[in-house]
């Protein structure tokens, strides 16, 4: 039956239109694929060499324990971020004589096999040979290696469970995400040392190997709650039941109904990011955007590194803003035909599209004020850029996403995803990278870093007290435009 499925799906890959188109684009992302294993490879092998010359005088299977709690959280949040669900056109067996539970076992074991469970094993198994081995003996090594591989399952089928679970309970994910974001702000002021307690934790699989059946059992409560969750939404009319009873709960928020004509337009944008895969795996991102600065505000090295904090203020507060606004009409080319043949003022419509940008942006900056904590600086450095990303970021991109003539597929998730992507897209982020810091710098080599700063805000002040007349030119870019656009969303 196992075999049955496999060749199924295969056939189904191969003889998709799309499976040309792509075949390039794979051959790129394989190579680069090809270049990690050989990376971290590289690192398994010479991990006790490595660790001799960073930490000559410690235990090394200790030291890397300690680190393991962290990998194991990062990892977590990488694979909801960028691992895609598995799929199965479950309507074409519903009527075959097979068991549901054939089903089900086939989806959710189909994530065993991607790449997520398979690199940290190129670095895992040579640190269980050469180290735990060769210092407790094979029976350690053995245990050690087992636990880690259970606990590397247990985070694959958690990932996909969760992200199923963001559609129906989101307070489910943002609970488990804020227990996480907890324990590293713990870690961060020393409240709660995470790599004492992961060294502690790894270290009683090899002292006492009956241990090894914690990360089993959680491996196995993992896998059974991604199937029971799969097992009773398996028939698409249940599915479908779901979907309709919260399918205008975005039309129903009283506020987007007293704008009128304003909040029509806000609500349907809204419910193109929720409803689509590809823009709501860029909403799964934002606490990436948010702690983005952890790394390097609570760094002392970049301290006085002004230049490229700007960098980061940009980023998190218009990160986000920046992924809405670059592709804000290609993500309509589904159905931008049908636009153009309604009735629409596109002056007051883009300017909405700018209104959503600013919102974006400023919910971001919002989420930021936390970071004075830190250092009253960076509330500076973060209110400057924000108020450069609303005044002028907003408008370049909005302004580039005019000349965007490639069809976007909102049914495949972002991450490595470049379709509809064009070097134009890449292009309109230079604003992004270089002007705040080219405008800064001259200021900074005369000795005025606050001044330059300030200038940045200024202009980023200016942006919102013209953007009328700014939004009036991308209308008028659009219009000169919107057919060529058109024709280029047509291809597929």
């Amino acid at each position: 039956m196992l075999k049955w499925f496999i060749v199924q799906q295969w056939k189904e890959a191969t003889r998709s239109p799309m499976w040309q188109k792509n075949l390039i684009l794979n051959i790129i992302i394989g190579f680069f694929l090809l270049l990690m294993i050989l990376y971290l490879l590289a690192l398994g092998l010479f991990i006790n060499l490595i660790l001799n010359e960073v930490y000559p005088e410690g235990e090394h299977v200790k030291i890397f324990n300690g680190f393991l709690l962290y990998y194991f959280f990062v990892d977590l949040l990488m694979r909801f971020l960028m691992q895609g669900l598995p799929k199965l056109s479950i309507e074409s067996y519903l009527h075959l004589p097979i068991k549901k539970n054939r089903i089900v076992h086939y989806i959710v074991g189909k994530t065993m096999l991607g790449v997520f469970n398979f690199l940290p094993l190129l670095v895992l198994i040579p640190v269980a040979v050469k180290l735990v081995a060769s210092q407790a003996g094979s029976a350690a090594g053995w245990s050690w290696m087992i636990a880690l591989l259970a606990l590397i399952l247990a985070n694959n089928f958690l990932a996909t469970y969760l992200k199923r679970q963001l559609g129906s309970k989101p307070l489910v994910v943002a609970v488990y995400g804020l227990a996480i974001i907890a324990l590293f702000v713990l870690d961060h002021f020393n409240l709660l040392l995470l790599s004492g307690l992961s060294s502690a934790f790894f270290g009683l699989f090899i002292e006492h190997p009956v241990y090894l059946v914690i990360p089993v059992l959680w491996m196995i409560v993992a896998y059974q709650l991604h199937f029971h969750f799969l097992k009773k939404r398996l028939y698409p009319e249940e599915i479908q039941v779901k979907k309709d009873r919260k399918l205008d709960r975005i039309s129903d928020i009283r506020y987007l109904r007293s704008l009128g004509i304003i909040g029509s337009i806000i609500a349907l944008e809204m419910k193109l990011y929720w409803r689509n895969k590809r823009t709501r795996t860029i909403i799964y991102m934002l606490p990436v955007f948010l702690l983005y600065g952890l790394f390097f505000y609570s760094n002392p090295e970049y301290k006085n590194a002004t230049g490229f904090l700007i960098f980061v203020g940009i980023f998190m507060s218009g990160g986000m803003m920046l992924n809405y606004a670059n592709y804000a009409f290609g993500y309509e080319s589904g159905y931008f035909d049908a636009l153009l043949t309604k009735s629409i003022n596109f002056r007051k419509y883009i300017r909405v599209k700018y209104l959503i940008a600013v919102m974006i942006s400023s919910i971001c900056f919002v989420l930021t004020i936390p970071y004075v904590f830190l250092d009253s600086k960076y509330l500076f450095i973060n209110f400057v850029t924000y108020l450069y990303n609303i005044g002028i970021l907003s408008i370049i991109l909005l302004y580039m996403a005019t000349f965007n003539k490639r069809r976007m597929d909102l049914t495949r998730g972002a991450a490595f995803n470049y379709q509809g992507i064009s070097g134009l897209n890449w292009l309109a982020m230079l604003p992004t990278f270089l002007m705040p810091v080219l405008i800064y710098w001259p200021f900074s080599a005369n000795g005025l870093p606050n001044t330059g700063l300030m200038f940045i805000g200024i202009l980023g002040l200016i942006g919102l007290v013209f953007n009328r007349s700014l939004v009036g030119l991308i209308t008028k870019n659009f219009y000169a435009h919107k057919y060529k656009m058109a024709d280029g969303f047509r291809q597929k």
